[in-house]
This record gives structure tokens, sequence and C-alpha cells, in this order.
């Protein structure tokens, strides 16, 4: 199906993929536009790309709601299993069209063209956790879109839309991060709950999530030696002035680091957050 699509370049397919709002083929064209990059079958860009559209193309449901108006449950029920499920799908679907923006938005910033393989392997595992989570969403008579979801994570992107810095300071370096610190308890809670199958599915997020962590610590302090900038003033800088969430404690400071993301970076944004 998408093997017959008009891919103009890596940018121009990104684009389209994230203007689509059928999530098959959203996720089928991120996944096709990766392998042609990969390939170097396809530019980083070209005139005939599409404008880029200020906000990913998305289904009629699920519909959006504010962060706190998104009921939690129990994981100790189906519909709590099915609630965190839908959560997650939520949340990797974003992380889809987060990866490709950055790829389009930015594709006119002097990186070499490692950054843009890097940023679309995200992609492509990104598409890949979703259709994971919202197949197992199937298995258990649910699917994406049956509950409301919130705005939070485009809303975070937004904000750093004419920054690559700040960019990668905020959605790799906190939003993504802050699945390396959840995903472990939600991990042995699905477990306890006897839905081994669910458990399987966060563990493959889980590995995945410390390369995606490690892409952004790297092209961060990247652009930070350039600028001849100190990687973690400059991450608090930036964090301050682009996100307004807190930074929430206990952190999952063994797979941070691993991925190069270092205490240095964030501990010292944790204890003043909440002011």
């Amino acid at each position: 199906m998408i093997g017959d699509l008009a891919i103009t370049s890596l940018r121009g397919g990104a684009i389209d993929a994230i203007s689509s709002a059928d999530l098959d083929r959203k996720t089928a064209l991120a996944q096709e536009s990766a392998t042609r990059w990969f390939a170097r079958r396809v530019s980083l860009r070209s005139p005939l790309d599409a404008a880029l559209p200020d906000r990913p193309g998305r289904p009629e449901k699920p519909v959006l709601t504010p962060p706190t108006q998104v009921e939690k449950r129990s994981l100790h029920t189906l519909k709590g299993r099915i609630a965190l499920l839908h959560a997650i799908a939520h949340i990797e679907l974003n992380a889809v069209d987060l990866a490709l923006d950055i790829v389009a938005r930015f594709a006119t910033e002097q990186v070499p063209n490692s950054f843009f393989d890097g940023w679309m392997l995200v992609a492509f595992e990104e598409a890949k956790h979703f259709r994971m989570v919202r197949a197992r969403l199937n298995d258990l008579g649910a699917d994406y879109g049956d509950l409301p979801a919130h705005d939070g994570l485009w809303q975070a992107a937004h904000s750093t839309r004419n920054d690559l810095t700040a960019r990668l300071a905020v959605v790799p370096l906190i939003l993504e991060a802050r699945g390396l610190d959840v995903t472990p308890s939600l991990q042995a809670k699905m477990r306890q709950t006897g839905d081994l199958e669910s458990a399987a599915v966060l563990d493959v997020i889980y590995n995945d999530e410390k390369g995606h962590v490690a892409v952004g610590a790297k092209w961060f302090r990247f652009l930070c030696a350039r600028e001849k900038r100190d990687p973690a003033k400059a991450f608090q800088e930036l964090v301050r002035a682009n996100f307004r969430g807190p930074l929430k404690p206990p952190f999952n400071d063994l797979a941070r680091a691993e991925a190069g993301l270092t205490p240095s970076f964030y501990r010292a944004l944790a204890s003043i957050s909440h002011a």
C-alpha cells in the first residue's frame, strides 16, 4: 500500500505522516519514510514537500481533554488495564509525530545526516509501539479512541518549535525520560495482575525508549558543544524557560545514565520544580 506512495523526500514523507488522520497510514508512512531514508533512496528535502501542519492529523476519537480530567483506574481491573494501555497508546502516537516533527521542522539545521538517522529510527520504533499497544487493546476488546486522552504532549512540543536545543531538552530528555522512570513499576503491576502479554509489550517499549533518550542526549550534547555551552546548565535553563510541569522523583537514575542523562542534568530541577 505505502510502497506506491510518492514520498518526495524524507521531510516530505515525515510531513505526510504527521498530517495523516488515518493512523494505519500514519504509522506505515513513518516506517516507509525511515526505510527509504536508511537506504538513501530519498533526499533530505525537496521543493515538492508539503507545508508542515501546526497540529498532527488525528481521527475524531479520542476526545482530547486537559490532563487533570483523564480518569485514573486500578490496574487490578480489566477496565483499569485498558485505561492504562489506552493512555500509553496515546503517548506512543504523539511520540511518532514528535520524532517526525523534529526531522521535518529542523531539516534545514546544520547537522550531520546521522541526526536524521537517529530520529527516523525513533519514529520507526514509536510507530511499532503504537501498533503493539493498539493490538493489545484489541485483544482486550477495546480500541484506541474508546476513552478520552490528554493534549499536553503536543503542547509541550509546540512551545519549542523554533529552537532545536530546547526541543531536545523537553521532548526526549524530559518527556521520554519520564517513561524510563514509570515503566518498570507498571511492568511489575501488570505481571502481578497476571497480564503477562501487556507486560511483554511494555518490556519492548522500555528497552527501545532507553535508545530514544540516548539519541536525544547525544544530539543535545552535540549542539551544546558547538555553542560552547555546559550541557547540564543549558538543560536547566531551557527546561525552566520551556517546560511548565514538575520533574517528579523517583528517577530511574541507572536507565537515565545508560542513555547519557546523568543526575547533574535533572536533580537541581526536581527540588525547585514545585516552586
